[in-house]
């Protein structure tokens, strides 16, 4: 990893479990496509009465300051009652944000969403999912899909619904990044965010054995366990920022979240640019987005999810403020020198990199502490990315380091931190036991 990053240069977002810009929600475990990198299990019956959801928000309200409800699963698009779902959360004040892969999307159900009070569209597009009709297709050629839905969402949406796309990268696309980087800053004034998820699996540890409430389990069962990806390598967040920069040499991160364990990893990192389709003038600094985190909190009570269109496309609107800030004045100085673009647009477009749980030698996981994507279950709120194992096994999974003569049911510490985690990296209990003999 050459990229030098340290926490002490951003802008520790404020996000907690208490208050956060974004909560989860899954109406529906069903889903139409499959995805390598999916946390969940598809179930052909996983659609919730809209009672039961409306009862899940009860429980966000009660536990949680929030912006944004993203509203995911399975594939939310499928959900019989997405659009009273999408006016309820808009009447509660909330906004409503779909994460989607975008099969089911047309304009006559996304005319409805709109008018329902939707706010966003995340889309999930990459190259490791079987999607009919765009199988086996490289991820420059899934730009394609891309523009096509992100055309679709401004047309339809009139401007007024946000456009976001996140791919999880794997070993063989972290290649592509930069590529991927490019074709956002190309289609600056519809696609507003981009997000790379970095993949984890369910994998054999060496060293460690799993357990839940003190007990030995079998963890083999769990849908994110990929037999294909046992000598994957985890990413972090300093690989992507180096592939982002062979394409953007002066990329600059302005906020992160850090880890529950470590708190120099950096879970969540954001980027904010200032640019057209043909150059961007330079990012945001962490005072920027402490600014404007401290704002909106002030103002309209809870720190900001997704922007309205109309101020990502008048990013000039923002520049009043280098009077104050200094990374503005140099955004404000590289446009001014471009005489010949000084009546071109001015975007702003986010760059945020996701890197999940992190399996530590000792067996401890490092979360993302602060996590927009807690998700309502059973009267609290959870990490999305474990429900399964407390779906599976009515706990999570914990981690210790394993011993010779350990019994397969030998008890193990139970960890203590918050509505915690257990890793997705998991061992394979039969291996365990043949150590152990």
């Amino acid at each position: 990893m050459s990229s030098e990053l340290s926490h002490h240069a951003y802008y520790r977002l404020p996000w907690t479990l208490a208050d956060n810009a974004i909560t989860w929600l899954e109406p529906t475990t069903r889903c139409n496509l499959y995805c390598e990198g999916c946390y969940r299990e598809n179930d052909p019956h996983g659609h919730k009465p809209l009672e039961t959801v409306i009862a899940e928000l009860e429980v966000v309200k009660r536990l949680r300051n929030t912006d944004g409800i993203s509203i995911a699963g399975g594939e939310p698009l499928i959900y019989p009652h997405i659009v009273d779902l999408v006016r309820y959360i808009a009447a509660q004040g909330w906004k409503p944000i779909i994460n989607s892969n975008g099969q089911e999307l047309t304009a006559g159900l996304l005319t409805d969403l709109r008018d329902a009070g939707l706010t966003g569209m995340t889309f999930h597009v990459d190259s490791h999912q079987v999607r009919p009709g765009w199988q086996g297709r490289t991820e420059a050629e899934l730009n394609e899909l891309r523009l096509k839905l992100a055309t679709l969402v401004h047309d339809v949406g009139r401007g007024r619904i946000a456009c976001a796309f996140n791919a999880t990268i794997y070993r063989d696309t972290l290649d592509e990044v930069p590529m991927l980087a490019r074709w956002a800053q190309q289609h600056m004034d519809i696609v507003h965010s981009m997000v790379f998820i970095l993949f984890r699996s369910a994998r054999k540890r060496g060293g460690l054995n799993a357990y839940v409430r003190g007990r030995r389990v079998d963890v083999g069962r769990l849908v994110y366990r990929l037999e294909h990806q046992e000598d994957h390598h985890d990413i972090v967040a300093h690989e992507a920022v180096d592939a982002l920069r062979t394409a953007y040499p002066d990329y600059a991160p302005c906020a992160y979240l850090n880890g529950t364990e470590d708190p120099a990893s950096l879970k969540w990192l954001l980027g904010l640019r200032f640019g057209h389709a043909d150059r961007v003038y330079g990012y945001a600094d962490r005072r920027f987005i402490e600014w404007v985190q401290t704002a909106h909190h002030f103002i309209r009570g809870t720190y900001l999810a997704y922007t309205r269109p109309w101020v990502l496309r008048h990013g000039w609107t923002l520049l009043p403020l280098a009077v104050a800030n200094r990374g503005l004045r140099r955004i404000v100085w590289q446009r001014l020198r471009q005489p010949k673009e000084w009546f071109a647009p001015l975007r702003l477009q986010s760059i945020m990199i996701i890197q999940p749980c992190d399996i530590l030698p000792d067996g401890r996981q490092n979360m993302c502490d602060g996590c927009p994507d807690a998700v309502p279950y059973d009267g609290r709120l959870v990490w999305s990315c474990r429900l399964e194992e407390l779906k599976e096994f009515g706990a999570f999974v914990t981690f210790a380091p394993r011993t010779k003569r350990a019994s397969a049911t030998a008890k193990a510490p139970i960890p203590t931190a918050a509505e915690g985690d257990a890793s997705p990296l998991l061992e394979d209990a039969d291996t365990a036991r043949r150590d152990e003999r």
